[in-house]
């Protein structure tokens, strides 16, 4: 499966922003998804991941209560609203798929797309 990201840009503090992650090559219902993202100079980091079903999203705590993760089964897309934008929320975003649940770990997952960078101004 490919995965493509987008929706990145750039943000005020305070802001909102929704990326998407649109697949092809195979129908994401086989998948459970998460999004991940990497500031400069810092390791790559778990932001929320969501089951093949769209049940049980898991949030990583830095995020949990300002992004929200879904997924639509029939468009083979998931999506990542963001809302009260932090400048620390900087990075670049990736979507991925995986088979084998570990959703917080990232070699758990499979596929992954290219990245899509978002810029947060204070």
């Amino acid at each position: 499966v490919q995965l493509q990201a987008f929706g990145g840009g750039l943000v005020q503090a305070g802001g909102y922003l929704r990326l998407s992650c649109a697949a092809s090559g195979s129908t994401l219902s086989r998948y459970f998804m998460g999004w991940f993202r990497q500031a400069p100079g810092k390791e790559r980091e778990f932001v929320a991941a969501i089951s093949w079903n769209g049940g049980n999203p898991i949030y990583a705590a830095s995020v949990k209560g300002r992004f929200t993760i879904a997924r639509d089964n029939a468009k083979n897309a998931v999506y990542l609203q963001m809302v009260s934008l932090k400048p620390e929320d900087t990075a670049v975003y990736y979507c991925a798929a995986g088979v084998t649940y570990i959703p917080t770990v990232s070699n758990a997952y499979t596929y992954w797309g290219q990245g899509t960078k978002l810029t947060v101004s204070s």
